[in-house]
């Protein structure tokens, strides 16, 4: 409930909220109001309205989480299902290559990959969809490895019919649940990491409302105005426990047998 009350507000907000007046305009007659009546959430040093900059910076987060997942999970499905597939020399050649992508930290290859086009939100989706394919692959590789020796895949098989339809048509309906499962979590990340790297200045720029970037502005108001840093730092939490809390509950849903543990992977 609460992510689709999120996402209601970040469709919605351009119809209640200025972007230009309201989100980045300065007003300098305005620095540093506490929040009142007027400004929910208060101003910052720029006189901005930090309740509007926060929605929409919601409207941010589910566009470049969304975005970097759809990337990610429209390269990385396709790829573990073949190599899974596929098996003997073309797995292990290409699951060595996917291997060494897996040595980088998400965030630091993000991060090179940002350095090398520079820092916009696009190319922070795209980074983010690169630091999540070999991770998905591995996942998804996972998954056919275990369902292409079942009965239906056999019987296909005997039909003759081609890898392409055995696998588009066969295996992936079969493997739905995980692929669900492994969006909804992988969401949560891709906010977290999008919101470190505008923290670290390499994602959105300024005077864009990411959530990131404005936790970074606000961090040497902490005394002065420490409204600044809470609400975005609140709006963040939020947004990610959700996605993790859904995740795991479509992972019991999917499969009540295995117990939901992993938090924060």
């Amino acid at each position: 409930m609460l992510i689709l009350f999120l996402l209601s507000i970040s469709i919605l907000c351009p119809v209640f909220i200025d972007y230009s007046e309201d989100v980045v305009k300065n007003h300098a007659s305005m620095r540093y109001k506490s929040p009142d009546r007027i400004y929910l959430f208060g101003t910052d040093k720029f006189g901005r309205d930090v309740f509007s900059r926060v929605i929409w910076g919601t409207r941010i987060a589910f566009y470049v989480g969304g975005s970097a997942v759809a990337l990610a999970l429209l390269i990385g499905v396709p790829f573990g299902m073949f190599c899974g597939y596929w098996g003997g020399w073309r797995d292990e050649i290409l699951m060595r290559i996917n291997d060494a992508f897996l040595c980088f930290p998400g965030i630091m290859l993000a991060l090179l990959i940002i350095v090398a086009l520079g820092s916009n939100v696009v190319n922070t989706i795209l980074a983010i969809a690169v630091a999540f394919i070999p991770r998905i692959s591995r996942v998804i590789r996972s998954c056919v490895i275990s369902l292409k020796d079942e009965q239906f895949v056999i019987a296909a098989q005997v039909r003759g019919e081609h890898t392409s339809h055995i696998i588009f048509r066969e295996i992936l309906p079969n493997m739905l649940g995980p692929i669900v499962v492994e969006a909804g979590v992988r969401v949560s990340y891709a906010i977290v990491l999008a919101a470190s790297m505008s923290f670290l200045g390499m994602g959105s720029q300024p005077p864009q409302p990411a959530w990131g970037l404005m936790i970074h502005e606000a961090r040497h108001q902490l005394f002065l105005a420490p409204w600044t840093l809470i609400f975005p730092s609140v709006a963040l939490v939020l947004l990610v426990l959700s996605f993790n809390y859904l995740g795991d509950g479509l992972r019991d849903f999917f499969d009540p047998k295995e117990t939901s543990s992993n938090f924060f992977k």
